[in-house]
């Protein structure tokens, strides 16, 4: 019935965890850059003077349209990223999460059935921090 059963990579679950911990560092550094670092401010692309020229070629001090519609989409197109960036932080951060847990998990499991299979006389190995290594914090991947 050993033969029968299946075995888990813990090191390959250590592994995407570290991945995770990468991805979600590069998305941090996304998220305040999307935030601080796209800042256009008022007049960077140009500005409605009197007496500018229009199109038509009068001076009849009319806006500059164009700079006014770059800003707008600028200004939208940096909420949209940024709610992007928030979005993927969010999955990272729950997938991460649930691989943590099962990756606490197998190991768990692991021991119990070394346990087990060595007899009850040894002493327990199964983590009580479900496999996430000493002095990690909580909602951290770098324990792993």
């Amino acid at each position: 019935m050993a033969g029968d059963g299946y075995k888990v990579d813990l090191s390959a679950l250590d592994n995407v965890i570290k991945k995770l911990n990468a991805i979600i560092g590069d998305l941090g550094k996304a998220n305040a850059d999307t935030k601080h670092n796209t800042y256009l401010p008022p007049g960077a692309l140009g500005a409605s003077v009197a007496g500018q020229c229009t199109t038509s070629g009068s001076t009849s001090g009319g806006r500059f349209e164009e700079a006014e519609q770059l800003a707008a989409a600028h200004t939208e197109m940096k909420h949209y990223l940024e709610a992007v960036v928030d979005h993927l932080e969010g999955v990272m951060d729950d997938f991460g999460t649930k691989t943590k847990r099962a990756h606490g998990a197998y190991q768990d499991a692991e021991a119990d059935t070394a346990n087990a299979m060595h007899g009850a006389d040894s002493t327990s190995t199964s983590s009580s921090s479900s496999g996430i290594g000493a002095g990690s914090s909580p909602g951290s991947m770098s324990g792993v």
